[in-house]
């Protein structure tokens, strides 16, 4: 934990953040156009009524008088010098110039909640998420692929306060965000990107930029920061999968073949498609789950597994071994063991519904 907070004192960091339609600058500069724009009017209407107002000091209102009166009329300030005495001027003291006066005001008001209070709270809040961030779920793109993803981890129950989504788009970024999703809108190839939300404490990445050729460039953008990391890309060109392994990627998704695997079950039984999608997703009956033997299971067969998940594979180093190896009626410690088990539907309502 020392050796984080060190890391992070050591590093700047960009926060984390949402992109907007306009910037601050632009913002700021409407927001005092409209303001001057509204004083503007008051002059203009001050001085084509200028005969109702009287200047105490020498009695003559000039241009530069009905600036000044203007000026501490919206503000307030009323020093009394130059007053409106006409029925009319005061009519539009009372009528037009105080709803100005307050919409100013307003906008003066909004403008500095908005960008010293407002901004100065959401960067302070978005900058201690990141220096909490730990043990999360990286997630570069949010297309098609990666929105499904989201989803589908979310289901599996992963918070999504642990989860940090990276896309340039505004618009996807705004859907993540309604997720719970902590969200970034930013290169994902640059190193200043993953550096800001702490690429190396992360659990896992998935990578999906929507082009094989950004995708493969992320896997070793990552895998260059990373060493160790648990790395999935999805590809969708049988000659770019190599190219991702040889990245870095660990796990290389191509939803292409995938559907061919589908359309092809389909074809040899019409339940064996079904099946496989029940398999992949967490709504359904059946899910696939990986994970690491308990020691209760060492010394036990595959087919007897504290869950009461069906085994199916066993990965003991280097090995992959079938359930009907020998080796697996003896699991190891460090075996990584593949399972078919019931989801909350499954258990609730049984393969028949």
């Amino acid at each position: 934990m020392s050796k984080s907070k060190g890391r992070i004192a050591q590093s700047r960091f960009q926060p984390l953040r949402r992109a907007v339609k306009i910037s601050a600058w632009g913002d700021l500069s409407i927001r005092l156009g409209l303001a001057f724009g509204l004083i503007f009017l008051v002059v203009m209407i001050h001085w084509w009524d200028r005969e109702g107002l009287v200047d105490a000091v020498d009695g003559h209102v000039s241009f530069l008088d009905v600036v000044y009166f203007t000026m501490i009329s919206v503000t307030t300030t009323g020093f009394g010098d130059i007053t409106p005495v006409s029925d009319s001027a005061r009519l539009i003291e009372a009528v037009i110039v105080t709803p100005i006066r307050f919409a100013v005001f307003f906008i003066f008001v909004g403008t500095a909640y908005n960008f010293i209070i407002k901004r100065s709270w959401e960067k302070w809040r978005m900058a201690r998420i990141q220096e909490q961030l730990s043990d999360h779920i990286v997630v570069l793109g949010f297309g098609i692929s990666g929105s499904e993803a989201v989803d589908e981890l979310i289901e599996r129950g992963t918070d999504p306060h642990r989860i940090v989504v990276i896309d340039p788009s505004e618009e996807r970024l705004a859907i993540a965000e309604k997720m719970g999703c902590n969200v970034m809108a930013a290169d994902a190839t640059r190193d200043d990107t993953l550096k800001a939300i702490r690429i190396t404490e992360a659990q896992n990445v998935l990578v999906s930029a929507g082009r094989d050729d950004t995708s493969i460039l992320i896997v070793l953008t990552v895998r260059a920061m990373a060493p160790d990391m648990p790395i999935s890309v999805v590809v969708r060109a049988d000659d770019n999968e190599s190219l991702a392994r040889q990245a870095g990627a660990n796990n290389v998704i191509n939803p292409v073949r995938f559907t061919g695997l589908l359309l092809a079950g389909s074809a040899k039984g019409e339940h064996i498609a079904d099946y496989l999608a029940d398999l992949a997703s967490v709504t359904g009956r059946v899910q696939l789950v990986e994970r690491e033997v308990d020691q209760e299971e060492c010394g036990g067969s595959i087919t007897n597994l504290k869950s009461g998940g069906r085994g199916l594979r066993v990965y003991r180093g280097d090995q992959v071994l079938g359930f009907w190896e020998k080796a697996c009626q003896d699991l190891q410690p460090g075996d990584i063991v593949v399972e078919i088990v019931p989801t909350e539907n499954g258990t609730s309502n049984g393969d028949d519904h």
